[in-house]
């Protein structure tokens, strides 16, 4: 046996010792994580014990100590993996999402709760909310803004009367995969997506397919399920979806935007707190007069708070009378941010805190 056989073996036999002690350690990871459970129950604890700031304290701190060769994202994926495995065996999780299986909405809720969780999937954004509200679900993920075609409107509206929480967010980078059982662009009648994917891919579609019919569907999934039946037709949908339905990639990142990406928020009942990198979300409507909007968003300049985001919708309640949504730096313990609530509820008609969450840990 050459030397470089014997140095080969060698390795091998540290990496089998190296995986033994590993699996030892996450077993005594998950042994303690349902003590942690057992604790939190004879403190009359009950339901889920997923707590968002605790998760991303983890991965942040992981990452930090991270040294490599692995990068931060895979690390990111191998911890949340571990988490949700270790908060299975203490209680599993049920999270609903927008369906069916092979969506983005599953793919978001995957990143962010982990593969050991019992999947939802929904046929509609209210159907998500709902199901949460009535605690069939602990958790829903729905997504809210797109970086090419912007907000969802349909989850900003259910915000509007529900009482669900913001709880967390994830963002998805969104790679749009041409899936079809046929080998050539030229064979293809027709393709099917929803009408936000066909928006991303308006360009390529143009260039590449500009005689094709273009087929609006519920879902990226449903997209790929009717491709998978249709020898004439694709589907712009993700990798999942194509390996659900068993379709081939014919054109790979076909999205107008290299950069495209979904965020996704996760909506439940519980209070999140701090973890020194947050959001504040918040919906609030003021009278229809002059410098209505200047007033409410002054307090923002003089307490030094910074808003990421803000959106409008109809109120619902009134012709030509609208809600905003704003997104905040910092957590609603912080006194800058209560100073600015206190201050915006002065001036408002309504002021309704959807949630105080931590950021996306990684937004690849």
């Amino acid at each position: 046996m050459s030397t470089s056989a014997n140095d080969l073996k060698q390795l091998r036999a540290r990496i089998d010792a190296l995986d033994e002690k590993i699996l030892s350690l996450i077993n005594e990871r998950a042994g303690i994580a349902v003590d942690v459970a057992e604790a939190k129950r004879t403190q009359g604890e009950t339901g889920s014990f997923y707590r968002p700031e605790r998760e991303a304290a983890v991965l942040r701190h992981v990452i930090e100590k991270n040294k490599g060769p692995l990068n931060d994202n895979d690390v990111a994926h191998l911890f949340r993996a571990l988490m949700s495995a270790c908060l299975s065996a203490e209680a599993p999780l049920t999270v609903g999402f927008l369906g069916p299986k092979g969506t983005y909405s599953h793919a978001a809720a995957l990143k962010h709760f982990g593969y050991a969780i019992n999947i939802k999937p929904l046929s509609s954004i209210d159907d998500v909310f709902r199901e949460v509200e009535a605690g069939s679900a602990n958790f829903g993920v729905v997504p809210i803004e797109n970086s090419t075609e912007g907000v969802i409107s349909n989850t900003l509206d259910n915000f509007i009367e529900s009482t669900l929480k913001v709880c967390g967010e994830v963002s998805l980078r969104i790679h749009h995969h041409l899936l079809t059982k046929s080998d050539s662009l030229h064979s293809i009648s027709r393709v099917y997506s929803h009408q936000q994917s066909l928006a991303q891919c308006r360009r390529w579609l143009a260039a590449n397919l500009p005689h094709v019919e273009q087929i609006n569907v519920s879902s990226n999934a449903e997209a790929a399920r009717r491709a998978a039946e249709d020898s004439k037709a694709a589907a712009i949908a993700g990798e999942q979806a194509g390996e659900l339905y068993e379709l081939a990639s014919l054109v790979s990142n076909i999205e107008d935007d290299p950069n495209n990406t979904t965020r996704f928020l996760v909506i439940g009942k519980i209070d999140t707190s701090a973890t020194g990198q947050d959001k504040t979300s918040i919906m609030v409507s003021s009278q229809n007069e002059a410098g209505a909007l200047y007033k409410l968003l002054a307090p923002l300049a003089r307490h030094r708070v910074s808003m990421s985001k803000i959106e409008s919708r109809p109120s619902h309640s009134g012709l030509w009378e609208y809600v905003f949504f704003l997104d905040l730096d910092g957590h609603v313990s912080e006194p800058a941010i209560t100073e600015v609530l206190e201050e915006i509820g002065q001036q408002a008609v309504m002021l309704k805190l959807l949630g105080s969450y931590p950021k996306s840990v990684l937004d690849l």
